[in-house]
């Protein structure tokens, strides 16, 4: 069954959730699911609402527009989606394959739900694994002589496959700024570490020497703050004195696949609304 899903962030207001019912309920809605939260240091207000599409008297662009009235009364930011249209979602990924080849694996299992339109890689290694999957394969390669054009011609590499989100699956590039912007909230980031500590490069070679008992995982949006974005999921494996960094390393690849894809499909589930630089994950 098809549903309707309704995201609103607005400042704390009585009656909000009888008013959002009530309009619902006016066109015929039959309401699936709900969740909202009040947050009170910024006493601002998060609902996600499914509503189930058959249900309504009106269509989805009808509803949309009647909603307007109601957004406006009470200064929402919000969204309206159909879940029956799936989300493009466009793989980036380097050298390291295990999370390209774990979201492609689902995909080809469909549990995902959303539409994997290519893979996007500075690297060949990803090519045939693209292949197998019959995904389309592009390369850009990024080379530190020419980086700014080379940038540039990845942006618009992004843009040829026309994405809802981009995944970074171990991409070990810098995202530019600009492209930050133009795909705010969209694209997604698997750091390997629990952030926010170990930023940056080689966080399970620093983790062993600091001798951290707890290595982990953290799934975020990206933003110009690089590992600074909302954090969306994160997992944690314990190890002891007798584990390597080589053996963090291998035991750190099975949490980032798994907290990669979970913070995906929060997202293509539209389960996340941020709220400044943190989130509210409706899980």
């Amino acid at each position: 069954m098809s549903v309707y899903r309704l995201l609103i962030s607005c400042p704390d207001a009585h009656g909000l959730v009888a008013k959002v019912s009530q309009f619902i309920f006016e066109h015929g809605g039959n309401i699936k699911e709900a969740h909202h939260h009040l947050d009170d240091q910024n006493q601002r207000f998060f609902m996600r609402i499914e509503i189930e599409s058959n249900s309504l008297d009106c269509s989805f662009d009808e509803f949309r527009r009647a909603f307007i009235v109601v957004a406006d009364q009470y200064k929402m930011d919000w969204r309206l989606s159909d879940a029956s249209q799936l989300k493009r979602i466009l793989i980036m990924g380097s050298n390291s394959s295990h999370c390209a080849a774990d979201l492609l694996h689902r995909h080809h299992e469909q549990e995902l739900e959303g539409e994997v339109v290519g893979v996007l890689s500075n690297h060949n290694k990803l090519s045939k694994l693209a292949s197998w999957y019959d995904v389309l394969f592009k390369q850009v390669d990024i080379n530190a002589e020419t980086k700014v054009d080379d940038i540039n011609k990845m942006s618009l590499a992004v843009d040829s496959f026309n994405p809802d989100v981009v995944v970074l699956a171990r991409y070990m590039q810098i995202i530019p700024e600009e492209l930050c912007k133009k795909y705010v909230g969209k694209i997604i980031n698997i750091h390997h570490s629990f952030l926010p500590s170990f930023v940056g490069a080689n966080p399970y070679k620093r983790a062993a020497e600091r001798g951290v008992k707890l290595i982990g995982a953290t799934c975020h949006y990206v933003t110009a703050d690089l590992d600074e974005g909302p954090i969306i999921e994160q997992d944690v494996v314990r190890v002891d004195h007798s584990d390597s960094a080589e053996d963090m390393k291998k035991m750190g690849q099975d949490v980032e696949k798994i907290t990669l894809a979970k913070g995906l499909q929060y997202h293509l589930e539209d389960r996340v609304l941020t709220c400044n630089n943190k989130t509210i994950v409706f899980s």
